[in-house]
This record gives C-alpha cells, structure tokens and sequence, in this order.
C-alpha cells in the first residue's frame, strides 16, 4: 500500500509543502531523511528516524 509523509506536519521555520510517497515505509523514510538533511539542515540519527516514521500515513497525500 501506498505511504507518505507530507512536510507540513512536521515543525519547521521554512514553511516546507513538500510531500513524499512510497510503497514501502523504508524507502519513504530513507526519501523523507534525505530531504530533511538536504533542506532542513537535520542530523540523520536513529531518533530522528523513529520521529520520521510516527508522521507516516497510509494511501496518498491530499491534493
């Protein structure tokens, strides 16, 4: 089943809009870290791993 994580639940000062969809939860996570390092300056850490995947939700993000 399709997952995402959409950017503009998780905290940030930049206003991110950013969306990621995947079929599996360690593809989306790996996606979703990238861009948090890339574009909001995160560490990737097992923590911050673990708070990525409690923003998962399943199907497609919202239009």
């Amino acid at each position: 089943m399709r997952q995402y994580i959409d950017c503009r639940e998780y905290p940030s000062e930049m206003k991110c809009s950013v969306a990621i969809a995947a079929d599996s939860e360690e593809e989306l996570v790996n996606a979703a870290v990238q861009h948090a390092v890339a574009v909001h300056g995160e560490k990737d850490t097992p923590e911050f791993r673990a708070e990525v995947r409690k923003i998962i939700h399943h199907g497609t993000p919202p239009a």
